[in-house]
This record gives structure tokens, sequence and C-alpha cells, in this order.
């Protein structure tokens, strides 16, 4: 009786842990708090998405640019076939995307944001261009811009009056920066295009040519 006893705990043990094998841990079990969705995990409201980068400044609000407005900058820009296209504040990825597809440009975008970069490079997948553009998560301030043919702006005027400096000083005479909505203050800029996009919107794009000249 004792041995059939024994026989049946060892049976029901050995089924046990078949089950705890072949079931697979939930992404909120405790083991894997703050992994599920690559996030923090709050128990209120659940996984939280990943944090910005904490050591780069938020130089403008995420409000995407739209689509007629980014082939307006890049034609005012007047994009090559080959031309590094540096985007400051990338989003979703579209000006360099639309550079790669539209004009056979490289591309690289920058923002602090982790779930931008990651749709801009699901974005870039999705339009087949992935070996002409780069995304990475850094701060604008700090991108290196020296080899950069366009450079693409969508900051607040603070931003952009904090950017100047580093642009004028970095980049090569003929290199271009196209800025929407916000000016680079009291640098005149070669051509300004205003329209009115499909939303019905007006739009404000400034044009300023590298000359040499740093300008504080």
């Amino acid at each position: 009786m004792l041995a059939i006893m024994i026989r049946l705990v060892a049976s029901l043990t050995f089924f046990i842990s078949l089950i705890a094998v072949s079931t697979p841990a939930h992404p909120f079990d405790s083991g894997n708090l703050g992994v599920a969705q690559g996030g923090p995990f709050d128990p209120v409201s659940g996984p939280q998405p990943p944090a910005k980068r904490p050591d780069a400044p938020q130089l403008a609000p995420y409000v995407p640019t739209p689509q007629d407005v980014v082939d307006r900058m890049l034609a005012l820009a007047d994009v090559k076939k080959g031309e590094l296209v540096i985007d400051l504040g990338c989003g979703d990825g579209r000006i360099p995307i639309t550079a790669a597809k539209t004009y056979g440009a490289r591309g690289f975008g920058v923002d602090i944001d982790p779930l931008r970069i990651a749709e801009a490079n699901a974005n870039a997948k999705a339009a087949k261009v992935e070996h002409l553009v780069t995304f990475s998560l850094q701060d604008a301030m700090k991108t290196d811009v020296s080899k950069a043919n366009v450079v693409t702006t969508y900051l607040l005027s603070a931003s952009n009056l904090k950017l100047r400096p580093i642009l004028t000083r970095q980049l090569a005479r003929g290199a271009r920066i196209v800025a929407h909505t916000f000016s680079m203050g009291d640098w005149p800029p070669a051509k300004v295009d205003t329209f009115t996009d499909v939303e019905g919107r007006s739009r404000t794009l400034y044009l300023y040519i590298a000359d040499g000249k740093v300008r504080q």
C-alpha cells in the first residue's frame, strides 16, 4: 500500500512539473515586471513605455509634419540623389524616409523618444529604404551635422537659436537648412515659402544657406 502511495505522489509531482514547463510565463508575472512592453510596470495602469532620454532637452513637443509639408520642405531644400539629409527631431522618420524614397538621398534622423525611433525604423522598413536611412536615439544638440547637405527642423524658436551656432559652425558652405514654422532669429533666410497645406492651414518654411559664418 505504501509503495502504491509513493508511486502516486511521484506521478502527480511529475504531472505538475510538466504543466509548469509547458505554460508560458505571463508578461506581468513577478519575474517579468518592468520588462513587458519594454518599460517599467505600474500595478495600476500596467506596463509603461520606455522613458525618453533624461540627459537630452525636449526642444519641441512632438507634432508630426503633414506629408505635403514634408514634400515642400525637401523641394525647397533642392535635395539631390546621394545627398545626406539630417532631421533633428525626426519623430516617425517621415522626412528622411521621403528624402530617400523620392530623391534617392541618404537620411539620418535623431530623436530623444525611443518609441519614435522604433516607429521610424518600422516605417523605413515598410518603405523599403532601410538601406538608405538611419535613426538614432540621441540629443539633437549633440548631433554631428558636419557631413549633412541638408538639415531640417520643426523646433521651437528658442531651440532653433540654440542650434544656430552649432549648425553654422559645423555645416560646410552651401549646405541648406529648412526650418518649419519657426525661423533662426535674426539670420535672414535665403528664401521664405508661405503656403496653405492640404488641411487649409497656413505654413511657413525658411531656407538658410550655410556660408561659413558662425552665428551665435
